[in-house]
């Protein structure tokens, strides 16, 4: 058995809590909105997940230092677009900092208006239900209000020790 040692107070732990981090393998969503006067909106995220079936919420964290995410809150409704495997260069895309991710996307829009992803896996339509600050992130509790399955063979992009992959059948 090999490992290492926690990190002593006050070291800097940045980099072995993401390679730890990194272990742990995440599907990558798409977090869309329609801002009242910037239009649409979206960013990358791999810190999505379920919370409850009923009623049903999910979860994503957005950064603090996200130039998107204050566009997303003032909206107060969002989509999760879950990407599919062949979808690596849309979450790219969409991570571009100055750049307009719209270029290109041909979306159409959920019931609440946010921007649905062509190709995605699912999407998911929500509406803020409350929000956690946590470090240097937002936890972003949604309600699910509406819902689809896109296409139910499709296989996850995933993200894995800092980089994008695949499953292996």
């Amino acid at each position: 058995m090999s490992g290492h040692q926690a990190p002593m107070a006050g070291e800097d732990h940045t980099t072995s809590f993401r390679n730890v981090l990194g272990t742990f393998a995440t599907g990558i969503a798409i977090v869309t909105a329609t801002h009242p006067t910037a239009g649409p909106v979206g960013l990358t995220a791999n810190s999505f997940s379920s919370v409850s079936l009923t009623p049903p919420l999910i979860l994503f964290c957005a950064a603090h230092t996200s130039s998107t995410w204050p566009s997303i809150r003032a909206a107060g409704r969002f989509c999760v677009n879950v990407l599919a495997e062949h979808q690596e260069e849309l979450s790219r895309q969409f991570t571009a900092r100055g750049e307009d991710r719209f270029r290109g996307v041909d979306w159409r829009p959920a019931p609440s208006g946010a921007p649905i992803l062509p190709g995605t896996a699912a999407w998911l339509d929500c509406r803020i239900e409350t929000l956690h600050e946590a470090g240097d992130h937002t936890i972003v509790v949604g309600r699910v209000d509406q819902l689809a399955l896109e296409d139910a063979e499709a296989a996850p992009l995933l993200y894995y020790r800092s980089r994008y992959a695949r499953l292996m059948a």
